[in-house]
């Protein structure tokens, strides 16, 4: 996977650098525009459409920012692409078109949803998407199927787990060992952790085998320095400049 010093070179906003009261949603052009703009890098989040599009989107069904309350899996790319935003004329993007829109001209980090029921339909378009780029792109899930999935079709592409203590060590035996077996097969080339958790075994593993390590959310500077006095090596931050 070669260096990865392009991922922790500078704080990734969350979602984009976006600001509600200046009309600047979450995971929209304008978001990863004004991040761009500001140098920083950008997480963002993608969802599957019916069609199998990767869409981005961050919450399994529409509603909270987008007209409507269908699940995002429940209607195809283009039926997503109509439905207007509640607040800002941008429209929902496809994973291609946000590759477009960023360039190269800023670390992009992607997270993968997960129900944890199996399907790996987001998995195959993304590494379908990303296979062969040469952008600063990574790629991270809760859930290490999905990782591993990417990795079995685009093994190239850097990949990583999110997670926090819940996640860790939560669930029946047989879901905590399967996991544990998918992260293995994921190779995660990092990790994205809960601030609040960063005194985990994960995070102490990855300092251990000098994996980087981000950390999430950080909404202050306060928080941006616990973060990094708790051997974090960049921010994934939002509501301040980073």
């Amino acid at each position: 996977m070669g260096t990865l010093a392009w991922l922790t070179a500078r704080p990734i906003a969350h979602r984009g650098l976006h600001d509600p009261a200046a009309g600047i949603v979450e995971n929209t052009a304008s978001a990863f525009t004004a991040a761009i703009a500001a140098g920083y890098g950008i997480e963002t989040d993608l969802q599957p459409s019916r069609d199998g599009e990767a869409m981005v989107h961050h919450d399994d069904a529409l509603g909270r920012l987008v007209e409507g309350k269908e699940r995002v899996r429940d209607l195809d790319a283009a039926a997503l692409k109509a439905r207007p935003y509640k607040a800002t004329a941008d429209r929902m993007l496809t994973l291609g078109e946000l590759l477009d829109l960023v360039g190269g001209r800023v670390p992009l980090l992607i997270e993968l949803k997960s129900r944890f029921d199996g399907d790996r339909t987001l998995a195959r378009r993304v590494a379908a998407v990303l296979a062969g780029t040469t952008a600063p792109v990574a790629v991270m899930s809760f859930d290490p199927a999905l990782m591993a999935a990417v990795q079995d079709r685009a093994p190239t592409l850097t990949r990583g787990l999110v997670g926090e203590r819940r996640f860790a060590g939560a669930g029946p035996l047989d879901r905590r060992a399967g996991m544990l077996v998918d992260s293995l097969r994921a190779d995660p080339a990092f990790l994205a952790w809960r601030l609040q958790d960063l005194d985990g075994w994960p995070p102490r593993l990855a300092r251990l085998f000098g994996r980087p390590l981000l950390s999430w959310t950080i909404r202050s500077a306060a928080q941006r320095d616990e973060a990094l006095r708790a051997g974090a090596d960049q921010v994934i931050f939002e509501g301040f400049r980073a």
